[in-house]
């Protein structure tokens, strides 16, 4: 149920044997993502949960549970800002009820991520996917 942009990501991860390949892809992708203000880097968007600082703003097109979702998102981290750039791939362009319904978890163990992410760096992951849920859901209930 993810985005194309997602699938993409999974076949390109298909390609590459080694891990440490696969972590400079997420790391590049992060670097890929436009610059983020720092006016949006304030309490209402920080992602609590994660040992890394976190930001995540979301854009909707429409009302209700047909609304487009988007976001932007940032780390001071690397790897975490690569990890927020997957995570716009799997949701971006879907609409709110879509992401209600994707399986985060089960499309990030197509990456398998969670073999190589530290406990934290997981816990983080987990943090920004349920804030997402979080927007999301709030945005259907509207």
């Amino acid at each position: 149920m993810a985005s194309s942009a997602f699938e993409n990501i999974v076949e390109d991860f298909e390609f590459l044997d080694d891990w440490e390949d696969r972590y400079r892809m997420v790391i590049d992708m992060g670097k890929q993502m436009g610059p983020f203000e720092d006016a949006l880097r304030v309490p209402a968007t920080k992602v609590e949960g994660c040992s890394s600082q976190v930001w995540i703003v979301p854009r909707l097109e429409g009302e209700g549970s047909g609304a487009v979702f988007h976001f932007r998102g940032d780390s001071d981290a690397m790897i975490v800002r690569g990890l927020v750039a997957v995570l716009s791939a799997m949701y971006d362009g879907l609409t709110v009820a879509e992401v209600l319904k994707v399986d985060a978890g089960g499309e990030l163990a197509r990456l398998q991520l969670n073999d190589h992410l530290s406990a934290q760096r997981s816990n983080g992951l987990r943090a920004m996917v349920e804030r997402i849920r979080k927007i999301a859901g709030e945005a259907a209930a509207e």
